[in-house]
């Protein structure tokens, strides 16, 4: 999510996007960002791209910027903050041209790779080396690979389904549900209760996803789909289970009027409908309570969370989790200074006052007793004891067969392709690559 993950970049930049420090850092002596005896050290602008559009973290992260620019009087910060979509759009655009930004989120895993090898990204393991241990294994592992280190976290999370206990309650449900079968027991009595069940995202696609991939996680288990991502197969009888029960959601008609051109974020979209009390649940990422509060009126003490249900003689475990966090990682001509800002970000006291104002989770040893809210500390606890990780698929893998499972589910849910037809999709995409 998520997640939560942004065009005309708002950035100044010196010379290019990617090239914040390119002739701008050095100061005579060939060495970027440091200064000859009774020279100041040359201006320097880095370009920062990310995409925390609400509170708190849009003034956290403003501030950050602010107190880093006091500490170097050389450095002038440019931010181009963007919603998610719009977010993934540009800094594809800008990588495929060969360029990257001085510093900007990534979500790690197959997108990262290949961003990686296309060397458009930083190898920071030697920068960063002192301050690793200090991070948890689960939040560091999707920006590491052979053993080096491209990016630091700074959230991790996972999915799971953010709730109206009040709805809940008028609909005559006394508890959430455990199982697939009770979730969809779930929907038929809020709808009979005349109650919205879901609200989604359609137009954006990637919320749509979350249903697909969760059930695969557990009807066909994790290790299904690390193989598939080996072999691209995704036509076989456990994906074709998963999507057959996306479809029999769908079918029970259980998302709000017009989801198909809804947005997220918006002040119509996924997580407002639920903020207003207009939809019951939203499948969604650590930071929907901070959107909702945004982007809506705010359920107060009717919100609540609970993981997504086991399915019944599936293969995963209901303590597998899905999900991400968000991450900074340095563009590869990126000045010095661009590092040093994404380990000031990372530092235990800037970092924990984000946890305590409830804009991300931990990432960091010992920040756990800085989570206050009690719906983000059943989150935590369910992230610290999981039984096994998956990545959002979008994430996961190559950026074209991640698109392609968010078309392919959205055409699923829309009903004009069959559980077959998906993975026959998904597959020819995965093969291509």
């Amino acid at each position: 999510m998520k997640r939560g993950l942004i065009l005309m970049a708002t950035a100044v930049l010196v010379a290019g996007c990617g090239s914040g420090g390119s002739g701008g850092s050095g100061d005579g002596d060939g060495q970027p960002g440091s200064s000859q005896q009774g020279q100041k050290p040359a201006k320097v602008t880095l370009e920062w791209w990310h995409l925390s559009t609400a509170e708190p973290l849009k003034s956290l992260w403003a501030q950050r910027a602010k107190d880093f620019e006091a500490a170097h009087p050389n450095v002038t910060i440019k931010a181009t903050v963007l919603e998610n979509d719009a977010y993934k759009a540009k800094l594809t655009t800008v990588t495929q041209s060969g360029k990257a930004p001085d510093v900007f989120v990534t979500w790690g895993g197959g997108v990262l790779k290949q961003q990686i090898e296309a060397g458009l990204v930083k190898d920071v393991s030697g920068d960063v080396a002192p301050v690793l241990d200090t991070f948890t294994p689960a939040a560091l592992s999707a920006y590491q690979f052979d053993g080096k280190t491209y990016g630091l976290p700074t959230d991790i999370g996972l999915v799971g389904f953010w709730y109206n206990k009040r709805l809940f309650t008028k609909a005559g449900i006394s508890a959430p549900p455990a199982t697939w079968a009770e979730f969809l027991d779930d929907v038929k009595k809020l709808k009979a209760g005349g109650v919205t069940p879901i609200a989604l995202a359609g137009k954006e696609k990637w919320p749509g996803h979350y249903y697909w991939a969760y059930l695969a996680m557990r009807i066909a288990g994790l290790p299904a789909l690390t193989q598939a991502g080996v072999d691209h197969d995704f036509t076989k009888p456990d994906f074709v289970a998963a999507g057959q029960q996306v479809k029999a959601l769908a079918d029970l008609q259980p998302f709000q009027k017009g989801f198909l051109g809804a947005g997220y974020g918006t002040p119509d979209g996924q997580a407002a409908t639920v903020s207003n009390g207009k939809a019951a649940m939203e499948l969604m990422g650590q930071w929907a309570p901070a959107v909702q509060k945004d982007s809506g009126k705010g359920l107060g003490d009717d919100l609540g969370f609970f993981p997504f249900p086991a399915v019944e003689g599936g293969k995963g475990s209901i303590g597998d989790a899905f999900g991400g966090g968000n991450g900074l990682s340095v563009g590869a001509d990126a000045p010095t200074e661009a590092v040093e800002f994404v380990t000031f970000m990372t530092q235990m006291d800037q970092h924990t006052k984000a946890v305590e104002a409830g804009g991300v989770l931990p990432v960091l040893k010992g920040e756990e007793s800085a989570v206050k809210d009690a719906n983000l500390k059943q989150v935590a606890t369910l992230l610290a004891g999981s039984s096994g990780y998956q990545l959002y698929l979008d994430q996961a893998y190559p950026p074209a067969v991640g698109q392609q499972v968010n078309d392919s589910v959205a055409e699923l849910i829309a009903g004009t392709k069959t559980p077959e037809q998906i993975g026959q999709d998904i597959s020819e995409v995965a093969k291509s690559e």
